[in-house]
């Protein structure tokens, strides 16, 4: 299966901090790569080895106290 390209908003992030904290725990997840965070744009964009691990991301950045959806 090619991976997918995905884009996420992400509501919350202020700072780089934040923008470095949503980067880490998309990296954590398994099948996620080239993880970028645009702090300014509020988007996150990664690409995932399945389409479960889209819903994963979003709940695992909800988690870490952002915003996120892929809507």
């Amino acid at each position: 299966m090619a991976s997918q390209n995905v884009t996420l908003n992400v509501d919350g992030m202020s700072c780089g901090h934040c923008s470095g904290t949503v980067q880490r725990t998309l990296e954590e997840i398994d099948g996620i790569s080239n993880v970028s965070v645009d702090l300014e744009g509020k988007k996150a964009t990664f690409d995932a080895d399945g389409s479960g691990l889209i819903d994963k991301a979003v709940k695992k950045i909800n988690e870490a106290g952002y915003k996120a959806s892929n809507k």
